[in-house]
């Protein structure tokens, strides 16, 4: 079956989908990535696009989801924010891709070292930015009452803002919620270590995916 078709995407589960992005992340740690041919990637998806999974992140250079989870052209939707926060915009392109175009997991990835949540943890204000960084404040609040948490170990508020964006995609779209709770989509929340290149997903609220 041809990779970059409806039938393949219609064929897999968001137990899968979650699989060849762990997969993926382990070739990429190991330096064991997929040559993939672009030319015949752009072959293939000139009459459609099928990605399997949709992925919210950081804008940050060092967090390429296709690299960093050895996956080429049209297998990924990238929707890229400083900070990976959430607004309306953010939710209307996650429903595109699970309701419109069928993708079966949606995945928050944040990264360690992050500059907007440094910036926040500083509090500054200056221009458009001060509204952002507002939006992750509440994920700083969270960090510092469960800085207890062993699984939290190294970058408290990246994972408690992945943690707070997942919770907004939830409340916020009807879509996303009723696709979720009829098992046709996976939601996973993740953080990319950007010292070793591994991505830890630590948030699965997709319960057959473990």
């Amino acid at each position: 079956m041809k990779k970059h078709s409806k039938e393949y995407l219609a064929n897999l589960t968001p137990s899968k989908c979650y699989e060849l992005l762990v997969e993926g992340n382990k070739r990429f740690v190991e330096n064991l990535s997929t040559n993939h041919d672009h030319l015949e990637m752009v072959n293939e998806t000139r009459e459609g696009q099928y990605p399997f999974a949709v992925i919210l992140s950081c804008m940050d250079s060092r967090t390429s989801v296709e690299l960093i989870f050895d996956q080429g052209l049209g297998d990924l939707f990238s929707i890229r924010i400083a900070g990976n926060i959430v607004n309306n915009d953010i939710l209307a392109s996650l429903e595109y891709a699970v309701k419109y175009v069928g993708s079966k997991l949606l995945v928050v990835l944040g990264h360690t070292e992050c500059g907007a949540i440094n910036g926040a943890k500083k509090g500054v204000k200056d221009g458009h930015l001060s509204e952002l960084l507002n939006k992750i404040k509440p994920a700083i609040t969270k960090a510092m009452l469960e800085k207890e948490d062993a699984r939290l170990f190294s970058d408290t508020v990246a994972y408690t803002n992945v943690e707070n964006s997942l919770e907004e995609i939830i409340s916020g779209s009807d879509i996303i919620i009723d696709l979720f709770s009829k098992g046709e989509i996976g939601v996973v929340g993740a953080v990319y270590n950007v010292s070793n290149g591994k991505v830890d997903f630590f948030k699965n609220l997709t319960p057959k995916i473990k």
